[in-house]
């Protein structure tokens, strides 16, 4: 198993990003799919289409979002994710850390964060 941990910059405010995050009108809109997203601690989440799905394990409101990330039945640990977000004079210093990530599926997640996920908050944001 390893771990994921990256700094993103995006040019927006930490708490309209944080609610770009957790509100699921505004997920369909930067990534274009259908999105399943509650900011209750327990309930269940769905991105990408199923794509990524898992249970909201945290929130504090402009500051971090931590969810449990599903592999399938085999993972052994849950592959926790923790999103914090600073203020950055250029908007949001996004921290993302992933832990117990599958050995084979280390170098698709990673991809998958800078490609996909911040991505496309990117190309929300700044129009890229």
């Amino acid at each position: 198993m390893k771990d994921f941990k990256k700094y993103y910059t995006i040019p927006v405010e930490p708490e309209q990003l944080y609610n770009a995050l957790i509100n699921p009108a505004t997920i369909e809109l930067w990534t274009g799919e259908k999105a399943i997203m509650s900011e209750e601690p327990g309930s269940e989440f769905s991105l990408w289409d199923d794509s990524i799905v898992g249970k909201n394990l945290e929130f504090e409101k402009g500051k971090k979002i931590v969810q449990e990330w599903y592999f399938g039945d085999e993972q052994e640990a849950a592959s926790i994710v923790t999103i914090k977000f600073h203020e950055h004079k250029q908007g949001t210093s996004l921290e993302v850390r992933q832990s117990n990530i599958p050995d084979e599926a280390f170098e698709e997640i990673a991809e998958g964060w800078d490609d996909v996920y911040v991505g496309s908050l990117l190309e929300f944001y700044s129009g890229e």
